[in-house]
């Protein structure tokens, strides 16, 4: 069991037996009454998100996850693949529980796989990838003073916004969690 004084951002928690992550929480001592712990919770399973305010002190469960090594192998259209690098057993991860985080994977690349009840919720990817940039608009002589940027499809078939200089064929690195480039590789 976890109590309120445990909660931190990123904390997977239980709630009515389904597991959370705590986003944003705040520890409120208002002048008349007990304290209590205001949490915006993210549902791993569906990705809804849910107000929360527990009382100071009040348990929570702890959910039964597990982390574990996994290699994606490909994606079939609907759902990712990937393999257990310790059983060898391939599990499948459907599009709406990646979100777009599938779109940064490349064949062959290991992550860590979230495991809730045996079956695959979440993977983690890096902070930054580096991917080549597949199509895009030439760069002309001269366009990197201006800060203009363009849109690039990647190796990945994901989308992002890079410097007017960028061609196709160059390495870039992307930011994970904004879809934003960071620079050339």
């Amino acid at each position: 069991m976890l109590s309120t004084t445990d909660f931190r951002k990123g904390l997977k928690i239980e709630l009515d037996n389904e597991p959370y992550e705590i986003v944003d929480f705040l520890h409120v001592k208002p002048g008349k009454g007990g304290a209590f712990v205001r949490t915006k919770l993210r549902n791993l399973l569906t990705g809804g998100m849910l107000d929360q305010t527990f009382r100071s002190g009040e348990k929570v469960g702890k959910p039964d996850l597990e982390s574990r090594e996994m290699q994606y192998l490909y994606h079939d259209g609907t759902a990712y693949v990937f393999m257990d690098m310790g059983t060898y057993e391939q599990l499948m991860i459907d599009d709406e529980s990646m979100g777009e985080k599938g779109g940064f994977l490349k064949d062959g690349q290991t992550v860590k796989a979230l495991i809730y009840r045996g079956n695959p919720i979440d993977i983690e990817i890096p902070a930054a990838v580096i991917l080549e940039v597949a199509e895009t608009e030439p760069g002309m002589k001269g366009d990197t003073v201006t800060g203009g940027t363009k849109p690039a499809k990647l190796e990945t078939g994901i989308m992002v916004n890079v410097p007017l200089f960028i061609n196709e064929g160059e390495r870039i690195k992307v930011d994970t969690r904004s879809k934003e480039y960071m620079g050339r590789e």
